[in-house]
């Protein structure tokens, strides 16, 4: 019994198996099942947090912990973001590609506008700004305003820059229980009907037009007199708007010109009578040319 083991351990067993190379589908794999590794133990790290600030609510505020739980997750993902590559990645991409302000100023460079890019001309106003012997002259807006306006708009500035502010009201309909209110009717105001505006009802437009080219403003304080509100109350618009809020409260409101606003006045527009006459009329003679004035032969 014992030769025959010895004889069977003593025969030569046949070639052992060479040991496997490792599948080329498992090394190609194995980098996303790096992330899901990660991934995963991102999830269960986070987790714990969340328990942990969970637990210690009674002694740290939401606001503590909810800050607590935000600046540890960005310090995981940034983490995780230098784990994996990616942050390698992004500044690889930054690199290849310019940023916005980049591009911006390089087509400012190269796009030229009245034969100059922006960039010269912009390098220009300040040359002049720096030149202090320069005799400025209007602003460069003012022609273009000029261009935007409608005519009732030109009155209504000429009524703000000869009267003043003028007064506006709000009307609201008071709570039962005292507290807050409900807008009804904004902004009544007789400033078509004081400027001789051609189209009162497009006053609202009007002055949504000179807030946006800068010219006009609405403060909340009210005009130095009161007794315009009092007339303004009594206006039919406001007395039908007082009468549908039940419990009404009036909002005393303004419309002035800004300090840009009242330059441009000055500026631009005659509040004379006899000088705009007399401007319009040179206008005309002009438009019509040396060959066909009043009084010329054959007319």
């Amino acid at each position: 019994m014992m030769e025959d083991d010895h004889r069977a351990a003593a025969e030569p067993r046949g070639p052992t198996e060479a040991p496997r190379e490792p599948s080329t589908e498992l090394v190609q794999v194995l980098p996303g099942l790096a992330r899901v590794a990660v991934g995963a133990g991102l999830r269960t790290a986070l987790w714990g947090i969340e328990t942990s600030l969970k637990v210690v609510r009674g002694a740290m505020s939401v606001e503590e912990a909810a800050r607590a739980l935000q600046q540890f997750g960005s310090g995981l993902r940034s983490y995780a973001r230098e784990l994996l590559g990616i942050q390698d990645l992004d500044n690889r991409v930054r690199q290849l590609m310019p940023g916005p302000a980049s591009r911006m100023r390089a087509a400012a460079r190269r796009e030229p506008v009245n034969g100059r890019s922006l960039r010269e001309q912009g390098a220009d106003l300040l040359r002049q700004s720096a030149d202090v012997g320069a005799e400025d002259g209007v602003h460069p807006a003012y022609a273009r305003i000029l261009s935007e306006l409608a005519p009732d708009e030109a009155r209504i500035l000429r009524l703000l820059a000869v009267e003043g502010a003028q007064p506006t009201i709000d009307v609201r309909a008071a709570n039962l229980i005292g507290v807050g209110s409900q807008l009804v009717a904004q902004g009544l105001n007789l400033i078509g009907a004081e400027s001789g505006c051609r189209h009162p009802d497009r006053v609202p437009l009007y002055l949504n037009n000179l807030d946006r080219l800068g010219l006009v403003w609405f403060p909340r304080d009210p005009i130095d007199n009161p007794m315009r509100y009092q007339v303004l109350e009594a206006q039919p618009d406001a007395m039908r708007a007082i009468k549908k809020a039940g419990r009404a409260k009036t909002v005393h409101r303004s419309v002035r010109l800004t300090a840009f606003g009242q330059d441009f006045c000055q500026v631009c527009l005659p509040f004379d009578d006899a000088e705009i006459e007399a401007l319009s009329s040179s206008t005309s003679a002009r438009s019509r040319g040396p060959g066909t004035a009043r009084g010329a032969p054959g007319h």
